[in-house]
């Protein structure tokens, strides 16, 4: 692209707003590169990823983007050998850890965005490099003692070292204090010393460090710690030395990873950059446009991009379908130069990715070249006038004008002749139109009216300009030619209306003509306005009616989360009730089975009831079984048990309100509540009863540790025995038992019992932070 287009048309100034919505180091430098690019294709995949940030931007989830810095350098110069210091290490691992973090984001968005979810398939997750480097270097920059044996090794003799020196040099502030400046131990030339008074330096002994200023004071190494601290250097030596060999080995490791971490930068500075894109598009209430390589430019209320919102004036614009050329006319106002950068900048914008301040619905060319011929091109280096110095510009711009260009000039032909100024652009726009190209251009002389009006695919424009207040207004009046106004300003400034008259007489019959077509035109395009604006009110009113509407079903279903919540917190009490009454029938089981007065197959069978009886949200039938369930219920009835959802048959009734139900092979006491009638004693057939355990309706829950603590061996082991076998009714999956660790023999004990159980999947002692060695966890299974 034009590097001249991009300066006059300020498009370095969008991309600086572009690098500030940049989250990261290098997203803002990948947002600083950003260009047009002139391949339809590409510019489409752009806009597209630039769609799918936004989809992600209008979820309110926070991108995770965390500080990051370039480690291309560090990453190049560990492939040639130089060692990483401990601080770019770190920040490869911070690029890493952000890589990661990035793509499990995107992976997890359940939105339609493949193109961002493929472009974060490049980038590598390396956790082992991360975790070497997390494991060796702590968050400060410090290599950590566990970083090596040898290093954990020198840091406790160095300790050791320090702590022997300072044992010494205290006790000489004890027994020498009196020849001592200050009864401190410090540091001089990484050597441990202590401030003498100049007369005792020789009762002291030793090595003179430094001295105060005033020279009283020696810092002296005495002669008792001179070899402790020859130790202490030489440990510190060792440990300079192995901190040199543990980052030489993790700068192996990040060399070996080389192109992984140069693409994972890559990735994360592109898809940064088209965040900030999307980003740039919110804050500038910008839209996606319609791409075409046709010319064809269609935008509905476009904002020039670097005008603030509460100042910018929006237009439309059109170009490129039935006419390929504007001319936009009338008096220096200051509007027709803010058009033709608004059409440049949003043509520019459009191919670089970013999606352009304008309704929605709009449509935009990619075309291979835009010019622009805007501003004072006076050069008094080069001893050109303005004249010559536009001329010499648009010279180099028809040279390469073809299909595919689109040109915008400003003030054409000026600096010149008015008659031949106006011939040379009227010729000028000719030659450009017959190259097929798209040409917007602004002019004061008023022959391009008569030109624009009679060429077929030339429309004339104009920037509207308000005679009351005397002010332009900036919008674009598409078909309409500009006025010069002259008469209207003279008669609002003052001028006595006979010389306004006098001067109309000069005018000739043409002007005349041409001025009240203008006027008709004007007036015919603010009705148009007005009706158009009629129709954006009622627009915005059904796009505030479906906000709403939108509110209200919002609102809708978070009631509707509410009473599922409700629902499903009664279905847990229901749950809970179910188990309490199942935990009842348990203990009674276990307690027949202890007695052996089951057989195999009925415990089965018992076991079977139980792991069926789940509790249910009682559905409309069901609570209209309980309103109308009255019946008189007698010895013998089929019925049905609300909780156990199992049928069964009355076998005796204690009272109106109680019976004894048996349910399969259990017998079990029930309220009438709890009951639902199926048929009468007549309508069944005999049923051959058989001895059952009778359940009672008290019962304990298990608990998901046992406490064999403080008890005798044998006891314990009893204990723990009943306590697993109740574990595996309850399906418990695991459970815990402390048996403290004491001697030992509890321990063991517990560990020959899991040995032996052929229901213990595995067993485990307690981590940290559950107990350690003296709890054991078990799986059940």
């Amino acid at each position: 692209m034009n590097e001249r287009t991009l300066k006059v048309l300020e498009f370095d100034k969008v991309i600086h707003l572009l690098e500030e919505e940049a989250a990261t180091s290098v997203g803002r430098e990948a947002a600083s590169k950003t260009m047009p690019l002139t391949d339809i294709n590409k510019v489409q995949v752009l806009q597209d990823e630039t769609d799918e940030a936004l989809q992600i931007l209008r979820l309110n989830k926070t991108v995770p983007f965390s500080h990051l810095v370039d480690i291309t350098e560090s990453v190049k110069r560990s492939a040639i050998g130089s060692t990483l210091s401990t601080e770019e290490c770190l920040q490869v691992a911070q690029t890493l850890y952000s890589g990661r973090q990035l793509k499990k984001f995107i992976e997890e968005i359940e939105e339609d965005i493949p193109l961002l979810k493929e472009i974060v398939i490049d980038i590598s997750p390396l956790h082992h490099v991360e975790k070497e480097i997390k494991i060796k270097i702590d968050d400060q920059g410090d290599v950590v003692d566990d970083a090596s044996a040898k290093l954990k090794s020198i840091r406790q003799s160095i300790r050791s070292y320090e702590s022997r020196i300072r044992e010494r040099l205290q006790h000489l502030t004890r027994t020498k204090s009196k020849m001592l400046s200050d009864t401190i131990v410090t540091i001089r030339n990484n050597r441990y010393v202590l401030p003498v008074k100049h007369e005792y330096r020789s009762a002291i002994g030793g090595i003179v460090h430094d001295q105060s200023s005033s020279g009283q004071t020696l810092f002296m190494e005495p002669k008792a710690i001179i070899e402790l601290n020859n130790q202490l250097q030489q440990a510190i030596m060792k440990e300079k030395q192995e901190i040199e060999i543990i980052l030489q080995k993790l700068t192996s490791l990040i060399a070996e990873h080389k192109e992984e971490l140069i693409i994972n930068l890559s990735v994360i500075a592109n898809i940064d950059g088209i965040f900030a894109r999307a980003r740039l598009a919110v804050k500038m209430k910008a839209a996606k446009p319609t791409l075409n390589s046709n010319g064809i430019i269609n935008m509905k209320q476009a904002r020039h991009p670097l005008i603030r919102l509460d100042e910018v004036v929006a237009s439309d614009v059109a170009i490129g379908d039935d006419y390929h050329a504007i001319v936009i006319t009338g008096p220096n106002t200051g509007g027709k130069t803010v058009t033709l950068k608004t059409i440049g900048l949003c043509t520019l914008m459009a191919q670089s990715g970013l999606q352009i301040p304008a309704f929605d619905g709009c449509t935009l060319a990619v075309f291979d070249y835009v010019f622009a011929d805007i501003g004072d091109e006076q050069s008094i280096e080069q001893n050109l006038s303005t004249f010559s110095s536009h001329m010499t510009n648009i010279v180099n711009i028809m040279e390469q004008t073809n299909e595919r260009t689109l040109v915008l000039f400003d003030e054409l032909g000026a600096g010149t002749d008015p008659q031949e100024g106006a011939a040379l652009a009227m010729a000028i726009l000719d030659e450009v139109i017959d190259r097929e190209a798209r040409v917007v251009a602004t002019t004061h002389y008023p022959e391009l009216k008569a030109y624009g009006y009679n060429r077929e695919s030339v429309m004339n424009a104009s920037v509207e300009f308000d005679v009351e207040t005397l002010r332009p207004t900036y919008r674009l009046l598409m078909g309409v030619p500009g006025r010069s106004n002259a008469f209207e300003i003279s008669d609002r400034l003052g001028l006595r209306k006979e010389i306004i008259e006098h001067a109309k007489s000069y005018v000739g019959i043409d002007s005349k003509n041409v001025e009240n077509m203008i006027t008709a035109l004007e007036n015919t395009k603010k009705e148009a306005e007005k009706e158009l604006r009629n129709a954006h009110q009622i627009l915005e009113e059904s796009e505030q009616l479906r906000v709403d509407l939108h509110k209200e079903w919002e609102s809708f279903e978070a009631e509707r989360k509410k009473m599922y919540q409700k629902a499903e917190e009664k279905a847990e009490k229901a749950l809970k009730k179910a188990r309490e009454e199942a935990e009842i029938i348990v203990q009674e089981v276990r307690q027949m089975k202890d007695k052996a007065l089951w057989k195999e197959h009925e415990w089965i069978e018992a076991r079977k009831m139980l792991d069926e009886a789940r509790p249910e949200l009682l559905k409309e039938t069901d609570k209209k079984e309980m309103q109308e369930d009255t019946k008189e219920l007698e010895i013998g009835d089929e019925i049905k048990h609300r909780t156990l959802q199992q049928t069964g048959q009355i076998i005796e009734k204690k009272n109106n309100d109680e019976f004894v139900i048996q349910v399969g092979v259990m017998k079990i006491t029930a309220k009438r509540k709890d009951l639902i009638f199926v048929k009468k004693k007549q309508e069944q057939k005999e049923i051959e009863t058989r001895p059952v355990s009778r359940i009672m309706t008290a019962g304990s829950t298990v608990k998901t540790e046992l406490d064999l603590r403080g008890q005798r061996y044998e006891d314990a082991m009893l204990q723990l025995e009943k306590y697993v076998d109740d574990a595996l009714v309850q399906s418990y999956p695991r459970v815990t038992i402390i048996h403290g660790k004491g001697t030992g023999a509890l321990r063991k004990g517990v560990e020959k019992f899991i040995k032996t159980h052929p229901h213990i999947k595995s067993h485990r002692f307690g981590a940290h932070n559950e107990g350690g060695s003296g709890v054991t966890i078990i799986e059940l299974g």
